[in-house]
């Protein structure tokens, strides 16, 4: 599984919408269940997934699918 593959799965389960929605250019205007509340569980569901710890002030800048995997790649994550 790559990690777009793993990511699209964690955030269909999160947000509860088809895995298939989520493409390598979802933004979190493009599904109404991504809203505020949706981007606090998503981010717990990053770092227990991913085995990562997100700061706080990272929190808004990981509002899309590239801007999350660009911050794994960061993190080491691969």
């Amino acid at each position: 599984m790559t990690m777009f593959e793993k990511l699209q799965q964690t955030i269909g389960a999160t947000l509860k919408v088809p895995a298939e929605r989520i493409t390598a250019t979802t933004r979190d205007q493009d599904l109404p269940s991504w809203d505020s509340l949706g981007q606090v569980n998503l981010i717990m569901a990053l770092e227990q997934e991913f085995g990562v710890t997100i700061e706080v002030e990272d929190f808004g800048s990981l509002n899309s699918v590239p801007a999350i995997l660009q911050y794994l790649g960061k993190n080491g994550i691969a």
